[in-house]
């Protein structure tokens, strides 16, 4: 078993760390909050932190899952990052979503340390992180996925080699695209049964059945149909991978008008005051524009 550090202990990234524990790996916890990393703490094996660099020492990976481009590069390459003391040798693995641009970046500051570099973003929700069945998609030297595949099983079911590096964020924001225009899809069709007097019930259980069938609406339509916007993965998060997503797709010439539509909702559903509340929200964005709620 190895020695692992994991950086980065909300929704996501603390389901994670504790499948590493479970699987017998010894942890260095970092995050914001310790008080984060309490349950975790009180088994064998564990040791908290106070720096991303303490972290790092001593670990043969280093785990990072935080929220947004600027907060990886903090923790890798900011005072106290993990570059100041990762061995040679070592795996950084990001978990997080962030521009494909800046992970190749800090791949090429690791790499002059000798240090390897996986973009590793993860699918699967806070359902997925608690389940360990996330869907891995992983950018950067093949050897060094093949050294970390391993431990990643430990989280994940569909663990999959994406290429060189950054080609894990940009399957990732493939994902997002599906992701947040099927949550659409799942809203309007649901707004639609809903204007024409169906029992949303009864239409979820009869389209389950056949090809309009997604994990959105398995998941999340219950959720639109019953008004529980509690968070799963939030409207702000989601708003953060778009905007990776059509600032890529600008640097490509690549035309996303559905994407650049939900996003335009989302920007409604936030203003509206669900940035914190799960993407199901979304429906309620548009039970006002047809009038239904």
């Amino acid at each position: 078993m190895a020695t692992v550090a994991f950086i980065g202990l909300g929704v996501m990234g603390l389901p994670m760390a504790g499948h590493l524990q479970a699987a017998g790996h010894s942890l260095r916890l970092h995050s914001r909050r310790k008080g984060r990393a309490a349950k975790l703490l009180s088994r064998p094996n564990t040791q908290w932190t106070d720096s991303p660099a303490d972290a790092a020492s001593g670990a043969e990976m280093i785990f990072i899952c935080v929220p947004d481009t600027p907060d990886v590069e903090q923790v890798i390459a900011g005072k106290q990052g993990v570059i100041e003391s990762a061995a040679a040798g070592s795996i950084v693995i990001d978990h997080s979503t962030i521009a494909p641009s800046a992970t190749k970046e800090l791949g090429d500051r690791l790499g002059r340390n000798n240090v390897w570099f996986l973009d590793a973003p993860v699918s699967g929700g806070e359902v997925g992180a608690r389940e360990g069945t996330l869907s891995i998609m992983c950018g950067g030297d093949r050897s060094a996925f093949d050294r970390a595949e391993p431990t990643l099983r430990a989280m994940g079911k569909e663990i999959t080699y994406c290429g060189p590096s950054g080609t894990g964020q940009l399957t990732k924001l493939v994902n997002q695209i599906l992701v947040s225009v099927t949550t659409l899809g799942v809203s309007e069709a649901l707004i639609f049964a809903k204007k024409n007097g169906l029992n949303l019930d009864t239409t979820m259980r009869a389209v389950n059945g056949g090809a309009g069938s997604s994990w959105q609406l398995q998941r999340l339509g219950p959720k639109m149909i019953s008004a529980d916007n509690r968070p799963g993965f939030t409207v702000d998060l989601q708003q953060k991978d778009l905007r990776l997503v059509l600032d890529a797709s600008d640097g490509s010439n690549t035309s996303l008008p559905a994407t650049s539509l939900v996003h335009q909702l989302f920007t409604a559903a936030q203003a509206a005051g669900h940035g914190k509340d799960g993407t199901q929200a979304l429906f309620t964005v548009l039970e006002k524009l047809a009038s239904t709620h």
